[in-house]
């Protein structure tokens, strides 16, 4: 890895940790269930998501009601994104056709919220999350309205230099983070993220909250 590259990682590294450090201090640190989980960590308690008020691909707003009534993951990241953000939406789009034997209103929802809300239009983010999963929406905002989100949530951002083309590049955490139907952060699954992962410990949780789901 080169100079280059290693500096906005380290920066990334020592901004997760602070924000982690913050977000935990508020809220305390999350307790694992008596579940054998692979990649998730439920919390001992569901946690309150913060207010916040963004819209969706469709133009249509996008409030914490949004996530009551279902399942939903949630993951920050932006269209423009190499690789971390396309490979995580594939795997989640894998992990919704492993889950196609449960009820649709078990599976859970994916919203992709933009941490580059200066370039992901709503058009832009419907085109871009229907290519992984024609359910699947994208979410953003203004830049003050998405740093508040992030920050209340712990989810590291850092834009990095434009080269000579005027193009960046974002760097952020690939956490997924899981809120139940009351609205309430369950918990969240770790990097790294795979389809396996994700489906035995999606079904092992939603079987612990609802029997007769499973």
């Amino acid at each position: 890895m080169s100079n280059t590259l290693r500096i906005p990682l380290l920066v990334l590294v020592a901004v997760a940790g602070a924000a982690a450090g913050m977000w935990l201090a508020r809220h305390g640190a999350p307790e694992p269930r008596a579940l054998a989980l692979e990649r998730a960590t439920l919390f001992s308690s569901p946690r309150a998501m913060p207010p916040f008020q963004l819209v969706d691909d469709a133009g249509d707003s996008f409030g914490p009601d949004r996530l009551t009534g279902h399942w939903s993951i949630l993951f920050f990241g932006f269209t423009h994104c190499p690789d971390v953000c396309p490979s995580t939406l594939a795997t989640l789009a894998a992990v919704r056709r492993e889950l196609a034997d449960l009820p649709s209103s078990a599976r859970p929802e994916v919203f992709l919220v933009s941490v580059d809300p200066v370039r992901d239009t709503p058009e832009r983010l419907a085109e871009y999350v229907r290519f992984f999963e024609p359910s699947f929406t994208g979410v953003t905002g203004t830049q003050e309205s998405i740093e508040s989100l992030t920050r209340a949530l712990g989810v590291a951002v850092v834009v990095n230099p434009p080269d000579a083309q005027g193009q960046y590049s974002v760097d952020h955490t690939a956490t997924l983070f899981l809120v139940n139907p009351d609205g309430a952060m369950a918990g969240v699954f770790g990097t790294p993220h795979t389809v396996d992962g994700i489906t035995h410990d999606y079904r092992l949780i939603l079987a612990a909250a609802d029997p007769r789901s499973s």
